[in-house]
């Protein structure tokens, strides 16, 4: 398979002395077989790269998950890293996925719960981003929020901004009237998104809790308490786990991922919706999660 010609003619890096590695990671599977997924990439590429300004010193990395190596780009072969996650997030496809054969329930797609257990030592911090995604801020900003990180925090995560973890929490929510689960900002619990994710990969390693929380006996447990059944990947085991354990989460400002699907609006929770989707701030990222179209620049 040929790579597009556009993907060869990014940039990964800066020129600069590798004092400070900024990494990057994108999931680009599948995109040799999905031509609108390939136009989401350039178009992301594009944006980071225009709006991208860097100290001297720094050096952006960036990371590929795809079919096929790439000169000009960190790769990572999807199938070898299907192989070292799946003894990982097996269990937790059964919990988090729609179906076998979807989008969703491929291993890949569970990445980032484990990426401490799959990257080198020697990166301590990497940002995953979707594909479906437009730059309008320096992707440097973005890595000083690893700063912010309170002690015992392991992830930076934006909160979901539908009302989907309201109708999935249904039982839950029926069975403890009074709960924040579900509950809309900002003093509900509604979920997280995981289209930006800050993965502070040293303290993930560290975290005794978090590394509780990834065994099957342990999901299965929380799965149960939460009568929790997904098909959002990665974002709804985020989701869950931090019902019970906040703490491991640094709350990214909206303005960092900016979602703009309204799909949950028309399907049965227009009443609440405003309330789980306003986002005050210059919009940082836009996110166009459920194949919603960007604003143009």
């Amino acid at each position: 398979m040929a790579r597009p010609g556009w993907l060869r003619s990014q940039p990964c890096a800066l020129a600069l002395p590798a004092e400070r590695a900024l990494h990057l990671l994108l999931m680009f599977s599948k995109a040799e077989r999905n031509a609108a997924l390939r136009a989401k990439g350039q178009a992301a590429l594009r944006s980071l790269l225009r709006h991208g300004r860097f100290a001297r010193g720094d050096a952006l990395r960036l990371h590929l998950v795809t079919e096929r190596a790439a000169r000009d780009v960190i790769f990572h072969d999807v199938d070898v890293l299907t192989e070292q996650l799946l003894p990982v997030v097996e269990a937790m496809q059964r919990h988090f996925s729609a179906g076998q054969g979807t989008y969703y329930s491929d291993a890949i797609f569970f990445l980032s719960v484990a990426m401490h257990r799959i990257m080198p030592k020697e990166i301590t911090r990497i940002i995953q981003v979707d594909l479906d995604v437009k730059y309008k801020a320096n992707i440097r900003d973005l890595f000083e929020e690893f700063d912010k990180f309170k002690e015992g925090a392991v992830i930076g995560i934006a909160r979901e901004m539908q009302p989907v973890y309201r109708h999935t929490f249904w039982q839950y929510r029926r069975e403890n009237p009074n709960t924040k689960v579900g509950e809309p900002p900002p003093d509900g619990l509604p979920g997280f998104n995981s289209g930006v994710l800050l993965l502070d990969l040293e303290a993930m390693r560290q975290s005794k809790l978090y590394n509780q929380l990834l065994e099957p006996a342990t999901v299965q447990k929380l799965t149960e308490k939460y009568h929790f059944k997904g098909h959002l990947g990665d974002q709804d085991f985020f989701t869950m786990i931090g019902m019970e354990h906040p703490e491991l989460f640094h709350v990214l400002d909206c303005t960092w991922n900016r979602q703009l699907c309204t799909w949950w609006k028309d399907h049965g929770y227009s009443d609440v919706f405003d309330q789980y989707f306003q986002c005050e701030g210059e919009v940082k990222i836009y996110h166009g999660n459920c194949n919603t179209p960007i604003p143009e620049d």
